[in-house]
């Protein structure tokens, strides 16, 4: 076998390498990147160490051509060993926690960033683009006009835009002006900036639970008995009346029915319950004092369904309040279960608010 080609007898030559048993593995590895690139592939070479990335760059500029039977060549050899390869492993402690993704509990998870120092999965500039606006606003007042002014040009032009809006005129100029100084900013320094904002946003308590405790109470209460439910309020109210009165928003009932879900929401909400804990449903309604909601639903559906109903109410005769109250319980997590989905959208006693 003769010696691999050098680099200066690549630079130096227009006749085609070959064959492939005397390229060099970077010299491969050009041959493959310009293949997939000429067939549209979309590589992320950004995600390459930076001393990778200049080689490659350097052996693509330095190469000429190939024949087609040195990139057959080549490309068998590495279709060889894609086969042979069974498991690729994601590099260093950083990779593996986006390999897993929310896979790892949050406790775990931050634990581990910690412990190995990272801040921040792949680019933290994703991790800054996805913070909410709410958490974005106290950090760039916190942070001096230039590392300000270059989040705000991280940031997708209408998100800019919103953020600025949150803050105070004279903060919001002064970062605006600034943007126009940040030309010469080098990139290294734009991604230390990304590390030590993303770094401020993951530095923060790992919450136990996804709900606030009024959503807690709330959703508890929704699915107890209203004897239970009023008792405990009650209670609530003797203890701290605020959140006793955030509670009792945060509660829909069967009562609540007509004041906030939508009359085109109705038959998709009755599709989904058991027609017969419906009918029972319903026919618990008048002696419940609850006439108007069993009206607003019936009066909402197809006629002849509306008239099957009525029949069916008027068969079952009287209902067990205990028994009716936990079809309409049924009814009631039925219409929760659609709105957590996002198939139908309830009003909520803060939107009523805001109309009047």
């Amino acid at each position: 076998m003769g010696s691999p080609t050098s680099l200066a007898q690549i630079e130096g030559s227009t006749a085609p390498l070959r064959p492939a048993a005397h390229l060099t593995r970077r010299q491969k590895a050009a041959i493959i990147v310009r293949f997939l690139l000429k067939e549209g592939a979309e590589l992320r070479l950004a995600d390459l160490p930076e001393p990778l990335q200049e080689s490659l760059t350097t052996q693509m500029g330095a190469m000429r051509y190939v024949d087609r039977e040195t990139l057959i060549a080549v490309l068998g050899e590495f279709a060889s060993e894609l086969e042979a390869m069974g498991l690729i492993f994601p590099h260093g402690v950083a990779g593996a926690l986006s390999e897993l993704g929310g896979r790892l509990s949050p406790q775990t998870a931050s634990r581990l960033r910690k412990e190995a120092g990272v801040r921040q999965m792949g680019d933290p500039w994703d991790q800054v683009r996805k913070a909410e606006l709410s958490e974005l606003a106290p950090l760039i007042q916190a942070e001096c006009t230039e590392v300000a002014a270059v989040l705000l040009s991280k940031l997708e032009v209408t998100r800019a835009a919103e953020l600025l809006g949150k803050l105070p005129g004279e903060t919001a100029r002064r970062i605006t002006y600034a943007v126009s100084q940040t030309e010469a900013v080098n990139p290294v320094a734009v991604e230390r900036i990304g590390m030590a904002l993303a770094a401020q946003l993951a530095d923060k308590p790992v919450m136990a639970f996804a709900d606030g405790p009024v959503e807690r109470v709330g959703a508890i209460l929704n699915s107890s008995l209203s004897s239970l439910r009023d008792d405990v309020l009650s209670g609530l109210e003797e203890e701290d009346r605020d959140f006793a009165e955030q509670v009792r928003k945060a509660i829909f009932t069967f009562a609540h029915i007509p004041e906030r879900l939508g009359t085109a929401d109705v038959p998709r909400v009755l599709r989904e319950v058991d027609q017969t804990r419906l009918v029972t449903a319903l026919a618990a309604a008048g002696p419940a004092g609850l006439d108007n909601v069993a009206e607003f639903l019936l009066s909402n559906m197809s006629k002849r369904m509306s008239e099957n109903l009525r029949e069916a109410m008027q068969e079952m005769g009287t209902v067990r309040p205990r028994t009716g109250e936990e079809a309409m319980t049924e009814v009631i997590n039925a219409i929760r279960r659609l709105d957590a989905a996002g198939e139908i959208s309830l009003v909520t006693p803060q939107d009523d608010d805001e109309e009047d």
